[in-house]
């Protein structure tokens, strides 16, 4: 039993709330009866995920069949004649005309490799995901003589696991999907998690991804001068959050083109307040971490500052598009946040979300499909795929537009086109294999679908115009297929889905293509550890003053903006500041 495994099974059982024991306590039970009843069933989860390890741990085993077993032993597990395979192609590909090694030396056929894909997400119950890769584990074993599996890693505190899963460095997972801009890429290839992906490599089990991805999308996914992501650049997305608004309700308003700015926004809500008896204006959850989205949505709409992302906190911007390089906070100087404050503060007043909303943690998409509250804070994506076509069916008229924030100042930035994408173990004990299947995935046709669609006639059918359409009867719950696949979809393989709201995406593709800069930090690793304490004390600070100063909880605008600061700097922002510039100037000299 690996001493990770123990560790993660340690801090699921932790995760369990106290209440649920002391509950058992309170009805009798002893402690043998609360763990055989309560604890037991509830650990399932990381039982499976320990079998899970443990299972491709001893599959892709051979070190120590070779080290125990003698040549005189007929039967060797399968892992070890899979070695000897590769070796033995390995060294007949090296030598130069193949003259120390006889083609007799080969095995007469091959032994199927197990890959393991990390992505993040709750792992599906249906059935229908496993159905599907059936289907594709018999064409990747035609192929490539490989099957894949996908180790799933749940949204709650989804990170912290994320990494330990790459910390074990067991060999039990292969294919790794990250991001440098929400899955700690850059960190973990520090740390070694990652492999090397030298040019050879990639040209030989990965080809069509290699001539896909042009050299400066390349030169983007290097550390310290080497290959370490494959980049999902050739998918368009918008990930940039604003505000969801219904349409027929703002034209009740008075605003008949539509909400275009944060004033309009609060005029929208006074409307509701006024005009919509039992409607929260803005039923917002705000006991988690969206703060952090509101309070940079109003930075970028008041500001030309750039977000600059992957650090510990998310304080750091540079000036401008025109003066990128310069590291600025504007949580630090500047009166946007003043201004924030304030207005945060006057919408409090209004009513504008409900009164314990630090405390309150529902769903305030479902509360706008029932017609609850007028308003949801999400991205792009997720109106024009889901929010809009949901309404339309829950809230016919409503028309659901989207308010970006950013869209007064035209300050836009695209995604980096690393915030998805592949990559593989150090630990792989079959990169080569591993790289053969992910180019299957991102660039053949059939198996591109079947992971990202399902299967055809049964998750999908395609219309007579080319677009994707779901089946007669199909029922989401019990027939969809979900592989959270976001590290290397393919524009040229995508099929445009007919239930999605197709002409407001393209709408505000559109405007986003015209105004919107390339991200310019996508090269740049910063290394906090000489500010590692400070960056976690801001963190700290931030978590504070933050929620309180979004939904208004304070009695001065001015004064707690200035506490704020004078808080960010006993905290040590100043040397963070430095430190990061200090970091900027020596690389983009």
């Amino acid at each position: 039993m690996s001493p990770w495994l123990i560790i993660l099974m340690k801090n699921f059982i932790k995760s369990i709330p106290h209440e649920i024991t002391e509950s058992g306590k309170i009805d009798g039970a002893g402690d043998m009866r609360i763990f055989l009843s309560i604890i037991l069933p509830m650990i399932k989860p990381a039982l499976a995920t320990i079998g899970l390890f443990l299972a491709l741990g001893y599959w892709n085993e051979w070190y120590f069949s070779s080290l125990f077993l003698s040549a005189q032993v007929d039967y060797k597990p399968l892992q070890y004649h899979l070695y000897n395979v590769i070796n033995k192609v390995a060294a007949l590909k090296s030598s130069v005309a193949g003259s120390y090694i006889s083609f007799t030396d080969l095995p007469e056929e091959t032994l199927k490799m197990a890959t393991a894909v990390v992505a993040t997400g709750d792992k599906p119950t249906n059935g229908q995901t496993e159905k599907m890769l059936e289907k594709l584990n018999d064409i990747l074993t035609e192929k490539v003589n490989a099957e894949l599996d996908i180790y799933w890693i749940e949204w709650t505190d989804y990170l912290t696991n994320y990494n330990l899963i790459l910390a074990q460095n067991d060999g039990s997972v292969n294919l790794v999907g990250t991001a440098t801009d929400w899955l700690d890429a850059w960190p973990n290839v520090k740390k070694g998690a990652f492999l090397e992906l030298s040019e050879d490599m990639l040209k030989t089990y990965a080809p069509k991804t290699w001539e896909s991805v042009s050299p400066e999308h390349w030169e983007m996914c290097k550390y310290n001068g080497e290959i370490y992501l494959m980049p999902e650049d050739n998918y368009a997305q918008w990930t940039n959050h604003g505000f969801r608004y219904r349409m027929d309700w703002a034209r009740e308003a008075g605003l008949t083109n539509g909400v275009h700015s944060w004033k309009e926004m609060g005029e929208y809500f006074q409307y509701i307040k006024d005009n919509k008896p039992g409607v929260i204006p803005w039923d917002v959850a705000g006991n988690g971490s969206i703060y952090v989205n509101v309070a940079a949505g109003w930075i970028s709409s008041h500001t030309n500052n750039i977000f600059i992302e992957g650090l510990e906190v998310p304080l750091f911007y540079g000036n401008s598009k025109d003066d990128a390089y310069t590291v600025v906070s504007p949580f630090y100087e500047g009166d946007e946040l003043v201004e924030y404050a304030k207005t945060m503060k006057a919408w409090a007043e209004a009513g504008y979300w409900r009164t314990d909303v630090l405390n309150y943690s529902g769903d305030t998409s479902g509360e706008l499909l029932a017609g609850n509250t007028g308003s949801d804070e999400h991205h792009t994506q997720g109106w024009y795929t889901g929010t809009r076509p949901d309404m339309d069916k829950r809230q016919p008229g409503s028309e659901v537009e989207f308010f970006y924030f950013g869209e007064e100042t035209q300050n836009l930035t695209a995604l980096t086109i690393t915030h998805g994408a592949m990559a593989i173990s150090s630990a792989s004990k079959n990169p080569e294999r591993a790289l053969m299947v992910y180019d299957l995935l991102r660039n053949d046709e059939e198996c591109y679908r079947l992971f990202n669609y399902g299967i055809e006639g049964e998750q999908y059918i395609i219309t007579e115009d080319g677009m994707m359409d779901r089946p007669e009867g199909y029922d989401h719950d019990l027939h969809s297929i979900q592989t959270n696949y976001w590290w290397g979809r393919n524009d040229d393989l995508e099929l445009e889905n007919v239930t999605h709201y197709n002409e407001g995406k393209r709408r505000m593709y559109e405007i986003y293509d015209k105004i919107a800069i390339d991200y310019p930090y996508g090269q740049i690793v910063f290394d906090t550890d000489n500010v590692k304490a400070q960056m976690s004390n801001l963190s700290d600070v931030y978590s504070t003053y933050g929620p309180r100063m979004t939904f208004g909880k304070v009695d001065d605008p001015e004064a707690y903006v200035a506490e704020f600061r004078e808080a960010l700097k006993a905290a040590g922002i100043e040397d963070v500041i430095a430190e990061l510039q200090a970091q900027m100037d020596e690389f983009y000299k």
